[in-house]
């Protein structure tokens, strides 16, 4: 009896491995209800095999379908969170290529899409080039045959037609980046360094560049495709802008770019989805590749608010924006960066005075190559700002603007000596001299006095003048209460000195033995003080 019980054993193994009867509720579902939630989903990829018009058996589908399932799950980069409900296996004739579109009536070409989507759903290893090149090259030219379809498509796409081609982009897109994937500066950080490739590219282009056809398609009706284009799918391809191959990055930001104008129900999700992962970048890691691109969809994004600006949106700029400034690897997405604040200030003007508050804030201390980007920035910002909002920060701002003009840095101070170049900003200035002339004056005077640089030597002697044309008495008297203080400050450095010198001689006359701690006499103290 024991050697019949465990010859009994092995049966129960391979029947449970066949993978029979995981198939069962798959083929069952879309009987009982094709369009709604999960289920819906399933019986879509299901229908798929019934209307390819292969003529393959069903014993051939399944054990298809198994391959290929079990590929996606032991590939490290598959899709593993809420794939599997949303986007369930399907069944594949093989890999082998299939009739073109020209030879089939157009009553079966959305049939035969589906099949043909479905066949590209196989994903091979790119990191061995000689590997299955023949699967390959069926793959790549049936994805280029999909692209030139979907380009050309004049019948609306069906639902089994949409499930599939979203399906077969989460299987081909979809991935996790491995650690050894990243850089150890971290995201950005160093430009020179050059980026890295995936090997997998040459396909992954192709299917980008279907999706993106897809999305833009006339034929695509954005209330059936919204149930497969949905948060789960957004979610992942938000995941794919920390890959570090920058051209993988341009095509998500042009296909997020396009589902946000046509998918109007998730627009508010994109958005709070996209602030996460600033938030993420701010406070957590301060590692992505993808900020740039993320900022340059978002400056679109901002072009297209109705005034007046919701609070959501001013929220954004003062918690993601303005912070945005801080981190080391600014460099990496600052173009964009600026463009979505002045993109915001030229909506609403009166955010001009909130955002440069934000960027005293935030000024470098230690970077002159930031303290040269936020000068830059600054100049666009005054630009744009009308006369109330700069009479709010003219003081702090303008106090800042002489700090950097002692700069030993050349390029700091020729920098900030540039804002006299702009004829908006000197208008502004002219208006308010009797303010902004005490601050700056001290600072174009040590600077005529002390500073190295040629050319910011000259720049100083121009801007000088310029105060003196705007209005010449005005001038003579800053400049004489200057000079006045000048005086002053020189008079009490030199009473300092002259009581550390008699400091210096009382200490020296006094007798030292041992280790005793030498008294000062009351009066060097009252001297000193």
């Amino acid at each position: 009896m024991l050697k019949q019980f465990l010859s009994r054993l092995p049966r129960k193994a391979v029947k449970g491995d066949s993978g029979d009867r995981p198939e069962s509720p798959r083929t069952s579902t879309p009987r009982s209800s094709s369009r709604t939630g999960p289920s819906g989903l399933s019986g879509g990829g299901t229908g798929t095999p019934r209307s390819n018009g292969n003529g393959g058996s069903s014993n051939n589908h399944n054990s298809n379908s198994n391959n290929i399932s079990g590929q996606a799950q032991q590939r490290p980069s598959g899709p593993k969170r809420m794939s599997s409900a949303v986007f369930p296996a399907s069944v594949v004739a093989g890999i082998e290529p299939l009739v073109p579109f020209k030879d089939v009536p157009g009553s079966e070409k959305m049939n035969l899409f589906v099949s043909k989507v479905s066949l590209c759903c196989v994903t091979f290893d790119f990191t061995d080039p000689t590997k299955n090149s023949i699967e390959k090259d069926v793959k790549r030219q049936t994805l280029l045959e999909l692209v030139e379809f979907v380009s050309s498509a004049s019948m609306k796409f069906s639902e089994p037609a949409i499930l599939a081609t979203c399906r077969m982009c989460a299987i081909n897109l979809f991935r996790v980046f491995p650690p050894n994937y990243r850089s150890n500066s971290g995201g950005g950080e160093n430009e020179d360094d050059e980026p890295t490739f995936d090997p997998a590219w040459p396909h992954l282009q192709i299917v980008y560049e279907l999706l993106l056809k897809f999305v833009t398609s006339s034929c695509l009706d954005a209330k059936v495709a919204k149930k497969y284009i949905d948060h789960a799918f957004i979610l992942r391809l938000l995941e794919l802008f920390d890959s570090e191959d920058p051209r993988e990055r341009d095509c998500l930001k042009t296909i997020l770019h396009r589902i946000y104008g046509k998918f109007m129900v998730h627009r508010p999700f994109i958005r709070k989805s996209i602030n996460n992962i600033f938030y993420k970048f701010l406070f957590e890691t301060e590692r992505h590749y993808g900020i740039a691109e993320l900022l340059e969809i978002f400056g679109s994004i901002i072009s297209g608010f109705a005034l007046p600006l919701k609070e959501e949106h001013r929220i954004f700029l003062w918690r993601v924006l303005i912070p945005l400034h801080k981190p080391k690897n600014l460099g990496s997405y600052f173009q964009q960066l600026s463009y979505c604040v002045t993109q915001f200030i030229e909506k609403e003007p009166k955010l001009a005075s909130v955002v440069i508050k934000g960027l005293l804030k935030y000024w470098p201390i230690t970077s002159s190559q930031k303290e040269v980007m936020f000068l830059g920035e600054l100049e666009e910002i005054l630009e744009a700002v009308n006369m109330v909002e700069f009479q709010k920060v003219m003081v702090p701002l303008f106090c800042r603007i002489a700090s950097c003009i002692n700069s030993f840095h050349f390029q700091v101070s020729e920098r900030a000596l540039f804002f006299w170049n702009n004829d908006h900003i000197v208008n502004l200035i002219a208006h308010n001299r009797q303010v902004i002339l005490p601050i700056i004056l001290p600072a174009l005077e040590k600077n005529a006095n002390n500073h190295w640089n040629q050319a910011v030597l000259n720049l100083t002697l121009n801007v000088r003048k310029m105060f003196v044309e705007m209005d010449d008495q005005l001038f003579l008297s800053i400049h004489a209460q200057y000079m006045e203080e000048e005086a002053k400050q020189s008079s009490e450095a030199k009473k300092r000195k002259e009581a550390w010198e008699r400091l210096e001689n009382a200490a020296s006359l006094q007798p030292v033995t041992g280790n005793t701690a030498v008294l000062v006499t009351p009066l060097a103290t009252s001297i000193a003080c």
